[in-house]
């Protein structure tokens, strides 16, 4: 009469409470006729073939939704990482090519300030038109000697080099106004 009352995990996990059970009703039916039951034992208890199938497919079933469950956790911690991981090496990128623009910048205006004390009669712009010939120049010798380069189309000529010293200034100036 207990069992019915119980599901199936619950049976097995509740031996004891039948034993009491059954120890209980036994004592009623058994003590008129002069017997004692002292103590009931519930050794197993042994289900059809097809409900311990159905138990340790759902057992089963379980465990590999845990486990996926935790793969799952595991490859989110991994993304997460990953992505702070990224982030990081970006940002300290960003900072590497900030320092390094600035030790450009820097050197820059040491050159023009040290060449312009020591050849009298020039202007900053002088020494910056020259600073840009020779980075153009130094551009067309890497473009030359590279060899994945194809055809590349690039001005060339005398008022080449003042056409791309002109449109750098302009752009340097324009964002000097737009910061301003």
């Amino acid at each position: 009469a207990t069992v019915p009352k119980l599901n199936l995990d619950d049976t097995f996990e509740q031996k004891n409470d039948i034993a009491k059970a059954v120890e209980d009703e036994l004592e009623k039916a058994m003590s008129a006729y002069g017997y004692e039951i002292v103590q009931t034992l519930i050794v197993d208890i042994e289900p059809d073939e097809h409900v311990k199938r159905a138990m340790n497919e759902i057992n089963a079933a379980a465990r590999m939704r845990l486990a996926a469950t935790e793969k799952a956790e595991a490859e989110k911690i991994l993304q997460i990482k990953r992505a702070e991981g990224e982030a990081e090496s970006k940002y300290l990128s960003g900072l590497g090519i900030a320092r390094q623009r600035q030790a450009i910048v820097d050197g820059l205006r040491d050159s023009v300030l040290g060449f312009s004390v020591n050849v009298p009669g020039t202007t900053a712009k002088d020494v910056m038109d020259m600073v840009l010939v020779t980075q153009y120049f130094d551009t067309m010798k890497e473009i030359g000697a590279s060899s994945k380069s194809s055809a590349i189309f690039i001005p060339h000529g005398p008022g080449a080099v003042r056409d791309v010293a002109a449109q750098i200034r302009d752009g340097l100036l324009q964002g000097s106004n737009a910061l301003h």
